[in-house]
């Protein structure tokens, strides 16, 4: 088949997800194509069925803001009809869902039928889709879609819940490429880190509010009180100068190290015994999941779709949203009992091999093929 895949760039959940994705489908001998502003960061492989098409949106004096979804539009068109492409696959419904609509439109005015997927991802539903601005386009272009699917249960629901969706939602989780992370921990990169032999946590995310980071510092302080400790922060975002300002006021600033964005994160959880996800909302929670994978147990939130994939008691504990003192006793029981702490990394590792890429892709493939011509062809 020949796929377009319309996703950000980013280091967020939905373009990791959306790469990798293609990545996968590109080894199995799809072309894939690319759509988006700039080269995805997990894009880092040269593969001979990958194209990248970037979206160029120029500049007027006219414009205080350029008109990026009327470009992205365009530029699905160009790649539909020079690339004969066979559907599109847009990830985040804002604003890639409603621009598939229109390409879609434009290009059966040439008699070309294209179908396109949209996945809802979180936030496109629960914050960003919620805003009246956007609410009756993102309902539109979702019930536009020739299919729909999310990321989890949770989403899923809460989607029916806020909008008013006629269509079926099909649930296809996130996934992990476990191979990746189940390779034996370099030992002298821990001893850099924790060179007396102290507990590692780690944490990653985009640094905004909604990931409640500054409950990642309190929780550490507290466990730091009784074992010693170091923390790993991965990522970066709006968030971060205040939060290296409370490890100065807490006391913790010489054991906590922020790493900023990191392309390849499975060197980084594979020391560390713990990972901490305060979140206020994940819609899946992929840091978490790629933890699991990495023989890390995780303490979290019960927010959106984190208990479908960090299950209490086995890979790990979630905890009410801003519950401190839970997940601190939580980390400090699992810290202070060796065994335990092995039976939960067993069973976190075991957990993620359920969501392995092998498992997920032909689920999407799958979907693909309700809606490929009979003539499409593996290219």
């Amino acid at each position: 088949m020949r796929i377009g895949i319309v996703c950000y760039p980013t280091f967020g959940g939905s373009g990791v997800l959306a790469t990798e994705l293609g990545k996968a489908l590109a080894d199995k001998g799809h072309s894939v194509h690319f759509i988006t502003y700039q080269q995805p960061v997990r894009l880092n492989i040269f593969n001979a069925n990958i194209y990248y098409h970037e979206v160029r949106v120029p500049t007027y004096p006219l414009f205080d803001y350029p008109p990026y979804e009327v470009a992205l539009a365009s530029t699905m068109v160009d790649v539909i009809n020079n690339h004969g492409l066979d559907l599109l696959h847009v990830h985040y419904a804002i604003p890639h869902a409603s621009a598939a609509y229109m390409a879609k439109k434009i290009v059966e005015k040439k008699g070309l039928s294209i179908p396109f997927i949209t996945t809802l991802h979180g936030t496109d539903i629960t914050l960003v889709g919620k805003d009246k601005t956007y609410e009756p386009v993102v309902t539109f272009s979702i019930n536009e879609s020739d299919a729909i699917t999310a990321v989890s249960k949770n989403l899923k629901e809460e989607t029916y819940k806020f909008f008013k969706i006629t269509k079926d939602i099909e649930v296809i989780y996130n996934f992990v490429d476990v191979s990746r992370f189940n390779k034996k921990p370099i030992d002298a990169f821990r001893k850099v880190i924790a060179p007396n032999g102290e507990r590692i946590l780690a944490h990653a995310s985009n640094f905004r509010k909604v990931k409640r980071v500054d409950d990642v510092i309190k929780v550490f302080a507290k466990v730091n009180e009784k074992i010693p400790s170091k923390l790993l922060m991965i990522g970066d975002g709006p968030e971060r100068p205040m939060i290296e300002e409370m490890t100065k006021e807490l006391g913790v600033h010489d054991e906590v190290r922020f790493l900023g964005k990191q392309e390849q994160i499975e060197e980084i959880l594979l020391i560390a015994d713990l990972f901490l996800l305060t979140s206020d909302y994940e819609s899946f929670g992929l840091a978490a999941l790629e933890a699991m994978a990495a023989h890390t147990p995780v303490i979290s939130t019960n927010a959106g779709g984190l208990p479908e994939i960090n299950i209490h008691g086995k890979t790990g504990y979630c905890t009410p949203i801003g519950d401190v003192h839970a997940m601190s006793s939580f980390a400090l029981e699992l810290l202070e009992n060796d065994d335990q702490l092995k039976h939960f990394q067993k069973n976190a590792f075991e957990q993620a091999e359920r969501f392995d890429i092998s498992k997920i892709v032909p689920q999407y493939e799958k979907l693909y093929g309700r809606f490929c011509k009979m003539d499409c062809k593996s290219q």
